[in-house]
């Protein structure tokens, strides 16, 4: 199996050749002789909106911190295109090429524990992020991190953003006039933390406004744009427009959504309310077309710079408490952010 890897090293030629040996066969065996730090990367699928703008933010900023310091950093990326298997073989061959740091997002996070044991035997320091393992698998070693935000905070605010929307414009969001939400829901993957937390805490949020919904479908999409759009077709032929609200757990399945509906050819005026988590770059377009009523602020930037930081003070021995908050030791906390077309501006000029 061949690894793809992206590799990237500012101040040197050398980037192509390291390239070229890392896609050489694992049995080539041996560390890299140069003095640069060597960060590896392991993305759970590329394709993904939200981890791209991660994986382009940490590019940019691994640039930026190598002209600051005078230091040569190599950072090497690759896709697990949503196979554990692939991912595990790429931790060992990045462990294999004595990168200084993990960062791991994760496949399947039930296979954290057996990363922590391979990046402990080696002495090498493993941030994991976006996709948080279980507690007792970070805890495993004292060089292992997570860095992300919390599922249960972005499900609350989703649910403000359509509390909100119904009980300010029931005329316009409750199109037969009961009193009920009626919903369809778009879910990430079956059993993901993520999914189920964001799912349950979006329901609770707009329950605990005294608002009675009632579900019509829900079903997982996997993140996936293209999933998303033929599930609510679907549903749009099932249900037609008894569907008043569209809940998505990310933008990806919300633009889904959008998709859907623009086949129709319904009139804007006539879609139900649609929402999504992530503030992805085509997720804030939608916005500002007034085809999303809103969205949660994700910090894709803030989470790449809180990522390197670590990584940053890791490689050089430091406290990482010295580098970034750290709660229990392990953990790297940011905050979500409501966005509706009222704050818009704040978003695409850079707080995104």
């Amino acid at each position: 199996m061949r690894l793809k890897i992206k590799s990237f090293s500012f101040r040197s030629p050398l980037s192509l050749a390291l390239l070229l040996v890392l896609l050489l066969p694992a049995c080539a065996g041996g560390q890299e002789e140069d003095d640069s730090l060597r960060i590896g990367v392991t993305l759970y699928d590329q394709d993904d909106t939200f981890i791209s703008s991660m994986s382009q933010n940490l590019e940019q900023l691994v640039q930026e911190e190598e002209s600051r310091i005078g230091q040569k950093i190599t950072l090497f990326i690759s896709d697990s295109r949503h196979n554990q298997t692939t991912q595990m073989d790429h931790v060992d061959r990045f462990l294999a090429r004595g990168c200084d740091v993990l960062c791991v997002n994760m496949v399947d996070r039930t296979g954290a524990a057996v990363i922590v044991d391979k990046a402990a035997a080696e002495g090498v320091p493993v941030i994991f992020f976006n996709r948080q393992p279980v507690d007792e698998d970070i805890q495993r070693w004292e060089k292992s991190f997570y860095v992300g935000a919390s599922a249960q905070e972005s499900g609350t605010l989703e649910g403000q953003l359509v509390a909100e929307a119904w009980t300010s414009e029931p005329e316009r969001w409750d199109d037969n006039g009961d009193g009920i939400l009626q919903y369809v829901m778009l879910e990430g993957e079956p059993g993901h933390q993520d999914a189920l937390l964001r799912t349950e805490y979006t329901i609770q949020t707009i329950t605990d406004q005294g608002i009675e919904v009632e579900r019509l479908a829900r079903d997982t999409a996997n993140w996936n744009r293209a999933q998303a759009a033929a599930r609510i077709a679907s549903w749009l032929e099932e249900f037609g427009d008894q569907i008043e609200v569209v809940l998505s757990n990310n933008d990806d399945m919300a633009l889904g959504a959008i998709d859907a509906l623009k086949e129709t050819g319904r009139p804007l005026k006539d879609w139900p309310l649609i929402v999504g988590i992530d503030a992805t770059a085509p997720a804030l377009e939608a916005v500002e077309a007034g085809q999303l009523y809103g969205t949660v602020f994700n910090d894709s930037r803030g989470q790449a710079q809180a990522i390197l930081d670590l990584a940053m003070a890791l490689c050089h021995g430091e406290d990482p408490a010295g580098a970034v908050e750290l709660v229990d030791g392990h953990y790297v906390w940011l905050p979500y952010q409501l966005v509706t077309r009222e704050n818009l501006a704040l978003f695409q000029q850079g707080g995104g």
